[in-house]
C-alpha cells in the first residue's frame, strides 16, 4: 500500500494565479488557531479573508480592532449564505467540523478544516463525497506536513537517501494544555500521525495503544501508540500532557542513514546521522553472525523556513484555483481519523491489537 500521492509530489505547488480573481474566505472560529488563520490568508496575493464568526463577542471584538473591514458574525450561517465567500476556513472544536463542513460544502464553499478532520471515520466519508460530488476542494490542516523540516524528511524517504526504513519513534510531551472533549491522543497524536501519513511509503495494518487518565472524570492525558507495518517497519508515539517539560522530537531509522527530527530547534531541526549497522556472516547461521556498527558523518540539510501556516495557506489558494488534489486532502484526514478510532478502541481494552483497513483511503 505505498503513498504514491505523497511520493510524486515532493514540491508541492504553492503558485497562486494573480489574474484569476481574488479567492474570498470566511474564517470560522476566532480562539487559539483562528486569528493564525486570518493572519495567513489575509497577507496572501490571490486571497482575502472578508468575514469571521465566533460566537463569542470579545473574541469579535479583537477581530474589529486589528481588521475594521471584515464582516462579523456570531452566527456561522451568515457565511455560508454569503455568496462572495469562496471557501471556509474551519477553527473549532472538533465535535463541531463535521456539521460546519458540510454546510459549507452543501453551500458550495471550498474547505480547510483544523486537525482532526472529524470524531469519526463515518462522517470524515460522508465529508469526502460531499466535496466530490460538487467538485470542491476539501482540505485538513495537517500544518506540520507544511512545514520545510517535514518535507525534507519525506524527500530524504522518498528519495531511499537513508534506504530501507526500520521504525519512526516519536514523543509529544508538555504540560498543558488539557483539553475536555477529546483525549491526548486526538490533540496531540494527531500530529505525528499526519507526519508519518506524509513520509513514510507505507500504511500501518494494525494499532495497540495505552493510556490512562489522571485527572476524574477526565480523557486520558498520557498515551503510547505502537503501528505495525509490513516489512518490519514500525511506529511507536509517546504523548502526554503532564510532562515536566516540552519535547517535539522524532527519529527515523533507516538501513543507510538515520534521522533526528527536533521540533524545537530554532535552525537545525533536521539532522541526518550516517550512523547503522552491518551484518556480516551467514543469516542461516546465528552464532556467526557478526554485527559490525558504522559511524560517519552528522549533517543538517538547509530546510525552506516560509511559515507552514502560509505554505500550506499558499497551497489551499492554489488547489481552489487550479482544481489540483491538496496533499492533506480528506483521504489524508480519513486515514488519520481510522488510526484515532482503532487506537481509542485499543486503549479501551488495554492494549488491544486493533487491526487497520486503510486500503479504501490509501492515495
Amino acid at each position: 500500500m505505498t503513498n504514491t500521492h505523497a511520493d510524486s509530489r515532493l514540491a508541492f505547488d504553492t503558485k497562486v494565479d494573480s489574474s484569476i480573481n481574488t479567492i474570498k474566505i470566511g474564517v470560522i472560529g476566532y480562539g487559539y488557531w483562528g486569528p493564525n488563520l486570518v493572519r495567513s490568508f489575509g497577507d496572501l496575493p490571490g486571497a482575502e479573508v472578508t468575514a469571521v464568526s465566533d460566537f463569542k463577542l470579545d473574541r469579535l471584538a479583537k477581530v474589529q480592532s486589528r481588521y475594521p473591514a471584515i464582516k462579523l458574525t456570531t452566527n456561522s450561517q451568515d457565511l455560508f449564505a454569503d455568496p462572495n465567500i469562496d471557501a471556509i476556513a474551519i477553527a473549532t472544536p472538533v465535535s463541531t467540523h463535521y456539521d460546519l463542513a458540510l454546510a459549507a460544502l452543501q453551500a458550495g464553499k471550498h474547505v480547510l478544516v483544523e486537525k482532526p478532520m472529524t470524531v469519526s471515520s463515518e462522517q470524515a466519508k460522508r465529508l469526502i463525497d460531499e466535496a466530490q460530488k460538487r467538485n470542491l476542494v476539501l482540505m485538513v490542516d495537517h500544518t506540520f506536513v507544511y512545514t520545510g523540516a517535514v518535507r525534507k524528511m519525506q524527500e530524504l524517504v522518498a528519495t531511499k537517501a537513508i534506504g530501507d526504513i526500520y521504525y519512526y519513534d516519536s514523543v509529544r510531551v508538555n504540560l498543558g494544555l488539557f483539553q475536555h472533549d477529546v483525549n491526548v491522543i486526538w490533540d496531540l497524536a494527531v500530529h505525528d500521525l499526519s507526519i508519518m501519513d506524509y513520509v513514510l511509503p507505507s500504511k500501518p495494518y494494525a494499532v495497540s495503544a495505552t493510556g490512562m487518565s489522571h485527572v476524574s472524570s477526565e480523557p486520558e492525558n498520557i498515551a503510547y501508540l505502537t503501528l505495525f507495518f509490513e516489512n518490519n517497519l514500525i511506529a511507536h508515539i509517546h504523548v502526554n500532557w503532564l510532562a515536566p517539560v516540552k519535547v517535539r522530537r522524532t527519529m527515523l531509522g533507516g538501513s543507510q542513514k538515520m534521522i533526528c527530527y527536533d521540533d524545537l530547534e530554532p535552525s537545525e531541526k533536521i539532522k541526518v546521522y550516517d550512523k547503522g549497522i552491518t551484518l556480516n556472516g551467514s543469516p542461516e547461521n546465528i552464532y556467526q553472525m557478526l554485527v559490525g556498527y558504522r559511524t560517519g558523518d552528522i549533517w543538517s540539510p538547509k530546510l525552506d523556513m516560509t511559515e507552514a501556516l502560509q505554505t500550506e495557506a499558499l497551497h489551499f489558494i492554489h488547489c481552489i484555483q487550479s482544481g489540483d488534489r491538496p496533499i492533506t486532502d480528506g483521504e489524508a484526514g480519513l486515514r488519520v481519523v481510522r488510526i484515532l478510532e482503532a487506537a481509542t478502541q485499543s486503549i479501551k481494552q488495554q492494549g488491544r491489537l486493533v487491526e487497520l483497513d486503510l486500503t479504501e483511503v490509501v492515495a
